[in-house]
């Protein structure tokens, strides 16, 4: 069989079983996407799955020694993730939409967490280590599904804005949770049955300390940057500050998250260098899909029916079934109370939970960091639930999006609905009806280019430096470049 033959070579030969592991892992991957596609799911579902079919409890054509070297892809993802979600936060942004959206992002984030550890704590009667550290990665959202759904559909207004706002938010205070819920919880583990103050304030004090070292490479980064390079040479230098910042954060055995949130906050603030995330952007792909798939290589799909494998006297399938359902809810309360509070519209408020429902990234990442960190059968446990959810997530995610959207009136099927006419003409005399078919015409001719327009903007930074390079070569076969950038 294909699996043998695989597993042999990678005895026999380390090199040929880590090369031929990474092939089949981006390849079929690829082709898992080619399915997913057609079914208008996310990438990372496909990704998932995939992991799932060549890891040791399918196929097993991985083997286990290359699933167990790439732990660090974990801490690499994220560190990419969060890297890019600091653009979004520009000062400008932060002070026009005020405390209204941390208000609501705070909501649905904690009221899913505690819901969850309700169910989980009391409902199921779970460990309470197991219970906090499971319930803090509920806040987590995935905002790939949502972000795609927007610009299938064009949608644009209130909803959006805020959504994308919320999305933004959401991680950094699903990190602050997880951070402190890890720390309680190996203090518990340890023996330490009392929550001391330091269990708290120690974790809240390290993030501090990483978020101002993350803002300090920032800066670090624009400095290298005043000084013109070539676009690889620019792809260089931050690639290497990046994955020195997360050698620190795993030294510190920290996440490299919120740090690189600010890392890249720093940087877009003072550089304003949109051109740099677009390329990064662009570079992401392989790594995320290596990832998800890795993700999918450690996923013990027998463990959810397994008895050996439960945990408190529960089946990983009945907490994993809570787990998704409970943070739905509280996803969905959270934002409709905070909506209240903030005195959104009622179109925001009644929907902009629907749009919350996906997790994938940033909660597969942190599982992965705790299921190291707890270990035993309580990180395995973890690190299942959360990656069997996160399928569930992806596969209804965009669907929900979708609804929300539509519900919300932030789009619209109707092409009379698409653009808005004057029916008034500038002396303030009333258009006639062909006038008004014409105008409406070439709105809807206008607004549907730009809806189909997806030549992504990474793809175009992509592209310039290829045509850098390919000067670059010219002018080496013709002799020196006059005033090459290093």
């Amino acid at each position: 069989m294909i699996s043998d033959f695989i597993l042999t070579a990678a005895e026999e030969t380390p090199v040929a079983g880590i090369i031929i592991s990474i092939t089949e892992m981006m390849f079929f991957g690829y082709l898992a996407t080619r399915i997913t596609k057609r079914l208008k799911l996310p990438n990372v579902t496909a990704y998932i799955v995939t992991g799932i079919l060549l890891g040791p409890y399918c196929l097993h054509t991985v083997p286990d020694q290359v699933i167990a070297g790439m732990d660090f892809l974990s801490d690499i993802a994220l560190a990419f993730i969060a890297f890019s979600t600091g653009e979004f936060f520009r000062l400008e942004t932060l002070k026009k939409n005020g405390i209204r959206v941390v208000i609501i992002t705070v909501m649905e984030a904690v009221l899913a967490s505690v819901l969850v550890f309700a169910a989980v704590y009391w409902g199921l009667g779970i460990s309470f280590p197991f219970s906090i550290v499971l319930a803090a990665l509920a806040a987590a959202t995935a905002p790939a599904s949502t972000m795609m759904t927007i610009r299938q559909t064009g949608a644009k207004g209130d909803f959006v804005d805020t959504l994308l706002q919320v999305v933004a938010l959401d991680d950094v205070v699903g990190l602050v949770e997880y951070s402190i819920a890890i720390s309680v919880a190996m203090a518990f583990l340890s023996g330490n049955h009392g929550i001391q103050v330091t269990d708290i304030v120690k974790p809240i004090a390290l993030n501090l300390g990483i978020l101002l070292l993350g803002g300090a490479f920032g800066v670090l980064l624009y400095l290298f940057m005043m000084r013109k390079h070539s676009t690889d040479n620019r792809l260089i230098i931050v690639l290497s500050l990046l994955f020195g910042f997360c050698g620190i954060c795993a030294l510190l055995d920290v996440s490299p998250l919120l740090g690189c949130m600010s890392f890249g906050m720093v940087y877009i603030n003072i550089s304003d260098d949109s051109k740099l995330f677009r390329q990064i952007n662009y570079f992401m792909p392989p790594i995320l899909l290596l990832f998800f798939v890795r993700s999918g290589l450690a996923f013990n799909l027998s463990a959810l029916t397994d008895n050996k494998s439960m945990i408190g006297g529960t089946s990983l399938l009945t907490l994993g079934i809570l787990y998704f359902l409970f943070r739905i809810l509280g996803k969905y309360l959270g934002a409709f109370l905070g909506c209240q509070m903030t005195g959104k519209s009622k179109e925001v408020r009644n929907y902009l939970g629907l749009a919350l429902v996906p997790q994938a990234g940033v909660a597969i990442g942190l599982a992965m960091l705790g299921a190291r960190t707890l270990g035993g059968q309580m990180g395995e446990a973890l690190k299942t639930v959360i990656l069997a959810s996160s399928v569930l997530y992806e596969l209804i995610g965009p669907a929900c999006a979708k609804a929300s959207l539509y519900l919300s009136h932030s789009y619209s099927t109707n092409l009379d609905e698409i653009v808005e006419i004057n029916e008034l003409k500038e002396t303030g005399e009333p258009k006639t009806a062909a006038e008004l078919l014409i105008e409406r015409v070439q709105a809807i001719q206008n607004e549907m280019k730009e809806r189909g327009d997806f030549a992504s903007l990474n793809e175009e930074a992509f592209d310039e430096a290829a045509a850098e390079h390919y000067q670059a070569f010219r002018g080496s076969t013709a002799g020196p470049l006059s005033g090459r950038r290093s």
